[in-house]
C-alpha cells in the first residue's frame, strides 16, 4: 500500500507543473483528492482490510492528503503572480480615461450648515459649539424663560431621568440634565466665556418631543446668530437678514418682520422673506424663523450691562433652509440615507 501511494504522489507531482490556469490546477487536484480521486478510491477500501492493517493504511493516505494540499496552494499562487506579472508587463495606453471610481459628497444638511457659516464669517461672525447635553439653566433660566413656560413642559422637552448616570458629566443634585431644545444655549456659554463684545454664529443639533412627519422631526438642527456691541440696533439686526437670505436665495430676495414673541428677546419678531428664484414658491411671503432683540434680562444673567451693549440674535432651521432651497417635500428625506437621493448633492 506504501508503494501504491508513493506512485500516486509521484504521478501527482509530475501533473501538478503541468497545469497553466486554475481551471487546470482544480482538475488535477480533483484527479487525485477530490471526490472520486486516486487517494478517494484507497479510503474506500479501508473497511476491506484487516483490522490492524486499518489504521495504518488510513494514517499513510492521510499524510498524503496534506502533502498534496499546500502543493495545490503554491500552484494556485504560481499562476496568480503570472497573471499579475504578464498584466504589470503589458504596455498601458495613458490617454485613456481614468476609471470613473464613484465619488462621495457631503451630506446636504452639512453642505447647508457650511454654507450658511460661510456666509456669515464674511461679516466677520466666528462659530462657536458647545454640547447636546445641557442643564435648565443653560436651556430655559439664563434665556428668561419662566418656569411655566410650555416649553419648559416634558411634553415638549426631552429630560433626562434624575438618577441618570451621564458618562464624562459632573452632575450636581439640583441639577435636570435635558437634550437642548435649541441651540441658544450655546450663546449663553458664549457669552458667559467671551463676554462683549461678541459676534458668534452657532450651528448645532437640538432635541423635542415632535412626532415626526414631513415637516418635523424629534432629531433637527438650528443655526444660532448672536451679535452683541455698544449701540446695536433693530436696523442692524434687519441688515443682516436682508444680506443673509440675498446670499442664500438670490439678489432680489426680501425680507419682513412681524411682530411676536420669544422669552430671550425684546421687541420679538417672525422673519418672512420672499424670492423671485423659487420655482412653485416664487414670490410668496414664507415664515422662516425667529429673532430679536436680546432681552436685557438675557445680559444680566451672563454679567453683560444692558445698559452699555445690545444686540440681536435669530435661530434658523437647517432643515428648513435646505428644504426650500432644493424643494425638497418631505424633511424625512434628509434622514433615509437613500444614495439615489443623497448623490444628487454630490
Amino acid at each position: 500500500m506504501q508503494e501504491k501511494i508513493n506512485e500516486i504522489l509521484s504521478r501527482f507531482k509530475a501533473a501538478l507543473p503541468q497545469a497553466q490556469t486554475a481551471s487546470e490546477v482544480a482538475s488535477v487536484s480533483a484527479a487525485f483528492v477530490g471526490p472520486n480521486g486516486e487517494l478517494t478510491a484507497l479510503m474506500k477500501i479501508i473497511p476491506t482490510l484487516d483490522a490492524k492493517e486499518r489504521p495504518v493504511v488510513g494514517k499513510l493516505i492521510n499524510v498524503a492528503k496534506k502533502t498534496i494540499e499546500p502543493m495545490v496552494a503554491e500552484a494556485y499562487a504560481r499562476i496568480e503572480r503570472e497573471k499579475m506579472a504578464k498584466n504589470l508587463g503589458a504596455k498601458v495606453d495613458v490617454s485613456l480615461p481614468a476609471p470613473d471610481f464613484p465619488k462621495g459628497t457631503l451630506h446636504p444638511l452639512t453642505q447647508t450648515i457650511r454654507k450658511v457659516c460661510g456666509i456669515f464669517r464674511k461679516i466677520g461672525f466666528t462659530v462657536a459649539e458647545a454640547t447636546d447635553l445641557e442643564t435648565e439653566w443653560y436651556c430655559f433660566d439664563a434665556l428668561n424663560t419662566p418656569a411655566d413656560h410650555p416649553a419648559r413642559d416634558a411634553q415638549d422637552t426631552l429630560f433626562m431621568p434624575k438618577d441618570a448616570q451621564i458618562a464624562n458629566v459632573k452632575k450636581h443634585s439640583d441639577e435636570l440634565y435635558l437634550l437642548r431644545s435649541h441651540t441658544s444655549s450655546v450663546q449663553i456659554r458664549a457669552m458667559l466665556k467671551e463676554g462683549a463684545p461678541i459676534r458668534i454664529i452657532a450651528p448645532g443639533r437640538a432635541f423635542r418631543r415632535d412626532t415626526v412627519d414631513a415637516t418635523h422631526s424629534a432629531n433637527f438642527h438650528q443655526i444660532e446668530c448672536l451679535y452683541i456691541d455698544k449701540g446695536v440696533q433693530l436696523t442692524d439686526l434687519k441688515a443682516v437678514l436682508d444680506y443673509m437670505f440675498k446670499e442664500l436665495f438670490g439678489a432680489k430676495a426680501k425680507t419682513r418682520l412681524r411682530p411676536s414673541f420669544f422669552p430671550f428677546t425684546e421687541p420679538s419678531f417672525e422673519v418672512d422673506f420672499m424670492s423671485p428664484d423659487m420655482g412653485r414658491l416664487s414670490n410668496r411671503w414664507i415664515e422662516i424663523m425667529g429673532c430679536g432683540m436680546v432681552d436685557p434680562n438675557v445680559l444680566k444673567n451672563v454679567g453683560i450691562d444692558p445698559e452699555i451693549y445690545s444686540g440681536y440674535a435669530f435661530g434658523l432651521g437647517v432643515e428648513r433652509v435646505a428644504m426650500l432651497m432644493h424643494s425638497i417635500d418631505d424633511i424625512r428625506h434628509f434622514y433615509a440615507n437613500d444614495l439615489r437621493f443623497l448623490r444628487q448633492f454630490s
